[in-house]
């Protein structure tokens, strides 16, 4: 059971950060999500895996750590809260410059000059 807990954490943390990369707002957005579920899941799994467990010391031989479970409720609290801001930030970037690339201009196109470049140029000259 370790080893595909292992397996799911480190698939979900290499899909992530795989999204993450990508240059499109929604890719970033699930690469986000899903790096959250990785390190939710590496917290989780760091109270030990016990099945059948209780969280109270003393009534039973096998018990779970309660404070990963609580880390756990608490990240998936902020994670869903992250989510959603992220989701309207990308929303409104795209109602503002009809593109959903993260760094807001096409692929093709050379980044802008600055203010006042072409006046430089032609002083130059």
């Amino acid at each position: 059971m370790e080893i595909t807990f292992a397996l799911v954490i480190g698939s979900l943390t290499f899909s992530g950060v795989y999204l993450m990369l990508r240059a499109r707002t929604f890719p970033v957005v699930m690469g986000l999500t899903m790096l959250s579920y990785g390190v939710n899941l590496f917290l989780f799994s760091s109270g030990r895996l016990v099945s059948g467990g209780q969280p109270i010391i003393g009534s039973t031989d096998t018990y779970a750590d309660p404070l990963p479970q609580a880390l756990v409720l608490t990240a998936i609290v902020i994670g869903f809260a992250m989510t959603a801001f992220l989701v309207v930030l990308s929303l409104r970037a795209k109602a503002d410059t009809d593109e959903d690339h993260v760094d807001g201009r096409d692929h093709g196109e050379r980044p802008e000059d600055p203010p006042g470049a072409e006046r430089l140029r032609e002083e130059s000259n």
